[in-house]
């Protein structure tokens, strides 16, 4: 069974994902006719959602959600932005273009280039560098070099037309001082109510010390604080080559000022945008490795996370995923990411007191081990006594592997899923392998749920393989709650003692064609 550790190099993804599959896939092809399945998603008027009665807001809700309107605008669903394969073949957004532009802005523009050193930095791992960083970055327009050693800070804010670069992962770290506050952020941009831009973070490792706090019930504090990298309100933005360890809530966060809670149907105010997040690592997370907040237009390549410490929840309620793309996040692109031991491979979602992410695309991710691989939600729009989602639309995925979903200690009463899609409408998962473990218990629980009045799902080109004690490969869910408007298409079962396709009660709308099974499955 592949084990990927902290030690993985996500570079190597995509190859890693030709061996899994055994198919290198033509992406040109597979992205062409998942735009097409797509599209047929958007023609299709859907099942209707049952009426439903919610429960009132309290008095302090009502309260709550009126001040952070203060702070928020009114959810449009953007047009999505298109995925391409380059000339060097790799698969990018169409506004990668108007980026790279941007960085040759940003180089242009820089008019110094010095080394921490010359400002009395010293990578001695004992040495506070505080002030060594704030003369070396003065106010932007500067490229600082930070040379190998162990920089102690006790943060540093970079403003507009900064570019700070290490030897390299493992090489350069810079490290919390043991005297920093718990809300601290090892890395943020300067001023996070007016916002930055033309920001570029390179080649380093981000120690954020969660061991300075010593035992504590949760290592974080509130909103977009206690992380390794905070990107607030950031135009122009890219984070490459760097790993983040231990923080107390996130390794890299992509956000707005501040997190907003107004309601579904409104977004913040501030949010980032054009932000590129290339060969990342992270580990020991508090709770996600990289998570988006309100912010458009992110690209998320060849990063890994793993193994995450979960300590900014409650012990067995620990929703840590490798990658999150919360509240409000719109055009948001991950290509060739990998990640392990998680609750969640990749989350797409938002609170209930939130607009959902939408227009987010996935091509080729591995997820090893993680108790949901995939996890599609609105949270608090699940139910039939639940308003439904104004927001939770249109999620596209190429490509994607599950290796052996578990149960996890982070969220001890999770039952372990391949893929789970609760209350969005128009997601198309194209070419998807699962791969169980036969030795594993999985208590006789699907290994894709459709579920929770999710509505025009297209499934296609699914192969699942070695699950030998689920339920079924894929359960669309009935009942009052039920899922509808479900397309499955091209499935395989292998080896496995399941029954391929299971369909509740009262599910209206329902297409399954080509299924095959081995003699161990039944199809339907």
């Amino acid at each position: 069974m592949l084990f990927l550790d902290k030690y993985h190099d996500p570079r190597k993804n995509a190859q890693l994902l030709s061996q899994i599959t055994e198919n290198r896939l033509d992406y040109k092809q597979a992205l062409h006719e998942t735009d097409e399945l797509f599209q047929q998603c958007l023609d299709k008027v859907p099942v209707p959602q049952p009426n439903n009665s919610s429960t009132p807001l309290s008095f302090s809700n009502k309260v709550s959600e009126g001040l952070f309107r203060l702070f928020a605008k009114p959810f449009s669903l953007l047009e999505s932005t298109k995925a391409y394969v380059d000339a060097e073949g790799n698969v990018v957004p169409e506004w990668k273009t108007m980026l790279d532009h941007e960085y040759s802005h940003l180089l242009n523009t820089i008019t110094r280039e010095v080394n921490i050193e010359d400002f009395g930095g010293i990578g001695d791992g004992k040495t506070d560098n505080t002030v060594a960083f704030k003369k070396a970055i003065g106010n932007g327009r500067v490229k600082v070099i930070v040379p190998e050693g162990v920089f102690i800070t006790k943060g540093i804010r970079l403003p507009s037309w900064t570019y700070l670069v290490g030897a390299g992962k493992w090489k350069t770290t810079i490290k919390l001082h043991d005297h920093a506050l718990k809300e601290s952020r090892l890395i943020t941009n300067a001023d996070h109510w007016q916002g930055n831009h033309h920001v570029f973070v390179q080649g380093l490792s981000l120690d954020w010390n969660v061991e300075r706090l010593g035992i504590v019930t949760k290592t974080s504090t509130w909103g977009n604080h206690s992380s390794c990298l905070t990107y607030a309100n950031v135009t122009f933005g890219w984070v490459k080559d760097v790993e983040g360890i231990n923080p107390g809530l996130h390794c890299f966060d992509i956000s707005s000022t501040l997190y907003n809670y107004a309601g579904d149907g409104y977004l913040a105010r501030g949010g980032s945008k054009y932000v590129w997040l290339d060969n990342l690592s992270g580990h020991g997370f508090g709770d996600d490795g990289i998570t988006t907040h309100h912010s458009d237009y992110i690209f998320i390549s060849r990063c890994h996370m793993c193994d995450p410490s979960g300590r900014a929840h409650q012990r067995d309620f620990s929703n840590s995923n490798g990658f999150e793309v919360d509240d409000g996040s719109r055009n948001v692109l991950l290509v060739h990411n990998s990640s392990a031991r998680c609750f969640g491979g990749v989350e797409i979602k938002a609170h209930q007191n939130s607009s959902a992410a939408s227009n987010v695309k996935i091509v080729g991710h591995i997820s090893v081990n993680d108790n949901r691989s995939y996890n599609f939600r609105h949270i608090g729009h699940h139910k039939s006594t639940d308003t439904e989602s104004k927001s939770a639309y249109n999620i596209t995925a190429v490509n994607l592997v599950a290796i052996a979903p578990i149960f996890t200690d982070l969220y001890k009463y999770s039952t372990p899923r391949g893929l789970v899609v609760s209350a969005y409408k128009n997601v198309v998962i194209n070419y998807f392998t699962l791969i169980g473990d036969p030795q594993y218990n999985y208590n006789s629980n699907p290994v894709i749920a459709i579920q929770y009045r999710a509505r025009n799902v297209v499934l296609k080109n699914i192969l699942i393989n070695d699950f030998k004690s689920s339920s079924a490969g894929i359960k669309v869910y009935g009942g009052k709650n039920k899922a509808d408007s479900v397309t499955i298409c091209n499935v395989e079962m292998r080896d496995s003692t399941l029954k391929a396709i299971d369909v509740g009660a009262g599910v209206q709308d329902i297409i399954v064609e080509k299924v095959i099974a081995t003699e161990t499955a039944s199809k339907i």
